[in-house]
């Protein structure tokens, strides 16, 4: 079974709420897993060789949580080539805003350009429709935690 960490972006808790409801998931599905609340490079780089999820919600302007920039620009100007790291995302958004799911679209683009590997398609939460992200956001980790093995 692989070693997850999750890397958390939140603003308000939804973010949180959504990792703290997919641990329990993942570590019945047999894996060891980790939150990361305000993450950093350093805690990233312990998952190269492992898997990260990215949960983040997303500002007003579509711009990444304070608690997870730092690591976001941080993997932007130091890492580069990620070619052995698996991940998925979840980005929590409001389709009423322009940039809906900014922050999570932006760290999809990121990691991809870096040659990471995705696993499953990118969860994305729409709060207008769904007010309880953990109803859409639970089943997917499920789903999720199969195919990471």
């Amino acid at each position: 079974m692989a070693e997850v960490g999750i890397f958390v972006g939140t603003v308000y808790g939804n973010a949180l709420l959504v990792a703290e409801e997919a641990e329990p998931l993942l570590a019945a599905a047999g894996h060891q897993v980790k939150i990361f609340e305000d993450p950093t490079l350093d805690e990233w780089q312990h998952y190269a060789q492992h898997v990260a999820l990215v949960i983040t919600s997303t500002t007003g302007q579509g711009d990444l949580p304070d608690s997870i920039a730092s690591l976001f620009n941080g993997i932007k100007d130091k890492l580069g080539y990620q070619p052995t790291l698996r991940y998925g995302i979840i980005a929590l958004g409001d389709s009423s805003y322009d940039e809906f799911c900014g922050a999570g679209k932006k760290f999809a683009e990121l990691l991809q350009d870096q040659s990471a590997i995705r696993v499953g398609e990118m969860l994305m939460v729409d709060a207008t429709e769904n007010p309880e992200p953990e109803e859409v956001t639970s089943p997917w980790v499920e789903q999720w935690a199969r195919l990471i093995g």
